[in-house]
């Protein structure tokens, strides 16, 4: 895979790669950490993307997700402001462009976001992590795309990117979050109507930056992985079946590895890890074997110091691509996949 570039702002972190604007082709959506907004680059429908439309957030814009919050059938941006200390939310006009953000206050720098119905009203919810205060943050949605103020819950030293799924079978989504000083992973559990239990701890490897959770090995159980930053590998967690976790196995990456994608990218229904490694200029392919074990990784060349990284068919050939946050360079590379 040989990556295509396309000019972002200066610093650019957090991506997404999702439709916004209803054309069935998935769009490129990330943070410029310098520039304090996000870039939306449209897909022209073959896999290019059209130059970067750009919106202004708070300062130091970092993760966000994509997801509906308003209930209109439009994919909306939410963007976690480090140095603003604000969660931003942009809500989608309908072919693509977006409103001016409305900011709720965090009180303390916030890493990472996530978008959940974590109260089953079915309207998605707010979960930040703030990595000073040790705390992460839980805003309701009204119902019409504004939010409650936070509620916070503990969540040990230094809280890291965030991830919210049911983790014990209950229907009640959990907050995952990588616990970075500390050198583990966090689970609250849901203990219903969006409020939250006290953090249960795993350990990973050194430094953990960003986590998925998504089922490895087929038992209908979703399973933890992080990306260690200091170890140069990723730790594997399986699910025991009642929202515990088993000890970490590991398995090695580039150098620095950062953010993770967990996607089939071999078209074989097993799910395979996907890594940007800031020091190596790379990212890291590990195939799942079908038991939740990997094979070595493969790497492919990116940019300079990639960041972020999400999966997605960007060019209808229903092969999943790689697309990757450049940050030294300020673009976003996209490798268009080559499977067999």
């Amino acid at each position: 895979m040989t990556q295509a570039t396309y000019s972002t702002g200066s610093d650019p972190r957090g991506v997404a790669v999702v439709d916004v604007n209803s054309d069935n082709q998935p769009d490129i959506i990330g943070t410029n950490h310098n520039d304090n907004n996000i870039s939306v680059l449209l897909n022209t429908g073959n896999g290019t993307f059209s130059a970067q439309t750009t919106y202004s957030t708070d300062s130091g814009p970092d993760g966000l997700a994509v997801v509906d919050v308003n209930s209109d059938n439009k994919l909306d941006i939410i963007v976690a402001n480090y140095g603003g200390e604000t969660v931003g939310v942009f809500l989608n006009t309908g072919n693509g462009t977006f409103t001016t953000q409305t900011s709720y206050s965090t009180g303390s720098n916030v890493d990472d976001v996530a978008v959940v119905d974590v109260n089953s009203d079915n309207k998605p919810d707010i979960i930040v992590t703030h990595h000073w205060a040790d705390k992460v943050g839980v805003f309701l949605n009204t119902g019409n795309g504004s939010f409650t103020e936070q509620t916070t819950y503990p969540a040990e030293s230094e809280p890291g990117n965030v991830a919210v799924v049911d983790v014990n079978s209950d229907n009640k989504p959990d907050i995952i979050f990588t616990i970075y000083s500390r050198n583990s992973v966090g689970i609250l559990l849901n203990a219903g109507r969006g409020t939250f239990t006290a953090p249960t701890t795993y350990s990973t490897g050194s430094g953990p930056q960003d986590v998925a959770v998504v089922d490895v090995n087929s038992d209908n159980k979703p399973d933890i992985i992080t990306t260690n930053y200091y170890d140069d590998n990723v730790s594997v967690l399986f699910n025991i079946g009642n929202g515990t976790f088993t000890t970490q196995t590991t398995y090695s990456t580039g150098h620095f590895p950062r953010d993770v994608a967990v996607v089939d990218v071999n078209n074989d229904s097993k799910p395979d890890i996907i890594v940007a490694n800031i020091w190596d200029n790379n990212v890291s392919v590990l195939l799942n074997t079908g038991n939740g074990t990997f094979t070595a990784q493969r790497t492919y060349s990116t940019g300079s110091d990639p960041l972020g990284v999400a999966v997605a068919d960007v060019n209808s050939d229903n092969k999943p691509d790689i697309i990757v946050t450049n940050t030294v360079d300020s673009n976003a590379g996209v490798l268009l996949a080559c499977w067999n």
